[in-house]
C-alpha cells in the first residue's frame, strides 16, 4: 500500500495515521474494549503483509481489514444491537455514568436505530457504518469492501431510507 504522499509507509507510520481512525469506527461498531482487540489484529495482519504495503491505498485497504475482522464478531454486533433495541442499554457501554446522561427521548430513538441497523442487511450495514462512523467517501468505502461505486450508493441509499422510515415511525 501506497503511503498518500506518494511514499513508503510502514506499520508504525501507519499505526500513527489511521490508529485512533480505526479504533473510533470499530469502537462504534462493537464497543472500545473490543476496538482496541480488532485495531490490534489489523495492525497485526498489516505486519504480517507489509510487503503488499506498495499495493493500493492505504486507508481503504486497512478500513478493509479491520472490516473483515469486524465480520468475525457480527454475531456479537447484531445480538448486542437487538439487545439495545429490546432493553435501552448499550451491552458495550460500561459506564453506568455514560449511560445516566442519555436524555429518555435519545434513549428511544437510539433503541430504534439499534434495531433498525440490526435489521439491515450486511452490506447495508457496513456500508452506512463506514459512511457515518468512520466518514469514509463512497469510492474509499467502495475499494474497502470490494464492491462496485454503485453498489455503495445503493446500499446507502436503502439503509438511509430504512433508517428515516423507522424513525419517523416513532414520530407519528
Amino acid at each position: 500500500m501506497a503511503d498518500p504522499d506518494g511514499g513508503p509507509a510502514d506499520v508504525g507510520d501507519l499505526f500513527d495515521r489511521y490508529g485512533a481512525e480505526l479504533r473510533r469506527y470499530c469502537a462504534g461498531r462493537v464497543g472500545a474494549s473490543l476496538a482496541e482487540d480488532i485495531v490490534a489484529e489489523t495492525f497485526l495482519i498489516v505486519y504480517e503483509r507489509r510487503e503488499r504495503l506498495g499495493d493500493g491505498p492505504v486507508r481503504a485497504w486497512l478500513y478493509g481489514i479491520a472490516t473483515n475482522l469486524l465480520h468475525r464478531h457480527r454475531r456479537t454486533e447484531v445480538r448486542a444491537l437487538r439487545a439495545l433495541a429490546r432493553t435501552g442499554r448499550d451491552p458495550l457501554v460500561a459506564d453506568v455514568a455514560e449511560r445516566a446522561v442519555h436524555r429518555a427521548d435519545a434513549a428511544v430513538l437510539w433503541r430504534r436505530l439499534a434495531g433498525v441497523l440490526a435489521s439491515l442487511p450486511e452490506r447495508q450495514r457496513d456500508v452506512l457504518l463506514l459512511f457515518a462512523v468512520a466518514q469514509l467517501d463512497y469510492d474509499t468505502i467502495a475499494r474497502t469492501l470490494g464492491i462496485p461505486l454503485g453498489s455503495v450508493q445503493s446500499a446507502l441509499f436503502r439503509a438511509r431510507g430504512k433508517v428515516r422510515a423507522a424513525l419517523a415511525e416513532g414520530e407519528a
